[in-house]
């Protein structure tokens, strides 16, 4: 069977189920759907099929001519029951965290329970969303019960590195760790990317790769928590840290770049790393580092709002603007918006918030709706403080200088001093 299924990947024979068409998801469908690779992208939500089904685009920076272009491959569906006629099944859903900051895989146990009874000989399934070792094996694999797994059956992991909106970093010039259950899983999955990735990276097995994609992440959150620390830090010593980092990055080896901004917000960096701490404490291991780092993280937005507050406090016009609200620039993603916890914050102390951002129509502060201003830099005038969040390319920084009041730049993007310009 493992010759077969080879086969028909080679001839470009088979089709792929994507399961979750949100960042991940649809980029994967539309690398397949490039290389002629029939596609079946499947959801849940009826607005983003509708919108996939008339070529449109449910994401900024994915253009609606690549949704166009790939049309003769494509099909959209919520109805699990077009697994069946697929030969890959990957799956992209969502992995949040609940209430209680624990590891939230409803998602994944409701999609296999849901779709276990439509599965075939001879399919094989890809897990790629990012969560603890173990995850795999522990949901999906107990749901394969009727097959033999590398023989009849195929199974692995070979996790997400998706960079909302980069225009450096790609599905195709990205390494791509592939994992399998087996030897005969590994080899078929390992081909199957092959297709549309420049270079594979094996790995010795599904918990390796599941904890090489959190280790990535904690990695970022540890050094996004540590240069945040530094800037309060030095700002006692009334010490810029960014100059400091401008030094620091001319060494050539052993130091990496980060830069201080408001908080962190997304998925990998508040969510994942708590994933590895959650099944270590399981395990019966306290990771005091990676809960510091989170802690660290958290109290960046909260002691930035706090500052901000300060030097707004006394001002009659309680207008305060934020430049960017998307928790990453160039991109719509406004999940654990660190400029949205800012506002909320702000909201609370009986300010008058608004945001500018043509990537985010709207957004809920505090049980609020609010709704983007035009993007004209003249209405800055009207508001006390102008905060910059995110600091996405299309704004221009230079009329948001003159129209401002007073700039409170936590993004750095003014390299001068001016009695206008805070930079905390």
């Amino acid at each position: 069977m493992k010759n077969k299924i080879l086969n028909k990947i080679k001839f470009k024979k088979i089709k792929i189920a994507v399961i979750g068409l949100g960042y991940v998801g649809l980029n994967l469908l539309i690398q397949f759907a490039k290389k002629k690779i029939n596609i079946v992208g499947l959801d849940n939500n009826i607005k983003r099929i509708s919108l996939l089904k008339d070529n449109k685009s449910p994401i900024s920076y994915i253009k609606n001519k690549e949704i166009s272009s790939i049309k003769k491959f494509t099909n959209y569906s919520s109805n699990l029951k077009d697994i069946m006629s697929c030969d890959f099944i990957i799956i992209c859903l969502p992995t949040p965290l609940d209430k209680k900051n624990k590891p939230d895989l409803s998602h994944i146990i409701e999609c296999m329970k849901r779709m276990k009874k439509f599965l075939q000989e001879g399919q094989t399934i890809v897990l790629e969303s990012t969560t603890y070792p173990g995850t795999t094996e522990d949901i999906i694999l107990k749901n394969l019960k009727n097959f033999t797994i590398g023989k009849n059956f195929f199974l692995g992991y070979s996790p997400e590195r998706e960079d909302p909106g980069s225009k450096k970093f790609n599905i195709y010039n990205t390494p791509k760790i592939v994992s399998g259950y087996t030897k005969n899983c590994l080899k078929i999955i390992n081909f199957l990317y092959s297709n549309i990735i420049k270079k594979t990276v094996i790995s010795k097995s599904i918990k390796n790769a599941e904890t090489a994609k959190i280790f990535e992440n904690i990695y970022r959150s540890v050094n996004i928590a540590l240069v945040n620390e530094m800037r309060f830090l030095l700002e006692t010593l009334k010490i810029d840290i960014n100059e400091i980092i401008d030094l620091a990055k001319t060494k050539p080896f052993g130091y990496s770049e980060f830069r201080p901004g408001p908080g962190v917000g997304g998925h990998c960096i508040p969510i994942d790393p708590l994933y590895l701490s959650w099944i270590a404490e399981k395990h019966g291991y306290r990771s005091e580092f990676i809960k510091l780092a989170s802690f660290v993280n958290i109290k960046t937005t909260k002691l930035l709002a706090k500052k901000i507050i300060d030097n707004a406090k006394n001002k009659k016009n309680k207008k305060i603007l934020m430049v960017g609200l998307s928790y990453k620039k160039n991109i719509d993603d406004k999940r654990e918006s660190a400029s949205i916890k800012i506002l909320n914050i702000l909201d609370k102390k009986g300010f008058e918030v608004y945001f500018l951002d043509k990537f985010v129509k709207d957004v809920k502060i505090n049980n609020k709706k609010k709704v983007s201003i035009k993007n004209d830099y003249k209405l800055l005038k009207k508001f006390s403080i102008t905060i910059i969040g995110t600091d996405h390319d299309y704004f221009n920084y230079k009329k948001i200088f003159t129209n401002s009041n007073l700039i409170i730049d936590l993004r750095n993007k003014y390299k001068f001093q001016h009695k206008k310009i805070l930079k905390f």
